[in-house]
């Protein structure tokens, strides 16, 4: 399956779970904001694949300048998503943190998994 039908369909697990836990415990597991931090994951998650997908068809053999920027990338937006939302807000700080780090697993596993599959599949042609 295509990386990005593969993004919308694990977003769309992640959210109707989320939506389930919203609706049996209200937001005291989950924090309020959780759907814009899905959303903020859902945009950083495929504009680092598309970086790293383009840059190693096109420079297949800079392949890990291109991965280690994107990572990088995602590494400077989290941080300062994270730095906004405790220097503003005065309650959550913990549980939006948690939520955040969870979300941030998920969609970083689910990116690797797809560019090492992608991987595997050039490593063999050129075999």
């Amino acid at each position: 399956m295509p990386f990005f039908k593969s993004l919308i369909l694990i977003t769309g697990v992640i959210g109707l779970i989320l939506g389930v836990l919203v609706y049996l415990q209200g937001y005291n597991w989950v924090h309020p904001y959780i759907w814009y931090i899905m959303l903020f994951f859902l945009i950083v998650t495929g504009f680092t694949y598309y970086i790293v997908n383009a840059g190693s068809k096109n420079d297949p053999g800079n392949f890990q300048m291109y991965y280690l920027g994107s990572t990088l990338f995602r590494v400077l937006m989290c941080m300062g998503v994270i730095f906004v939302y405790v220097y503003f807000a005065t309650e959550r700080e913990l549980q939006f943190t948690l939520n955040f780090f969870l979300l941030y697993f998920i969609y970083t596993g689910f990116e690797i998994y797809h560019i090492l599959t992608n991987l595997r599949r050039n490593s063999k042609t050129q075999l």
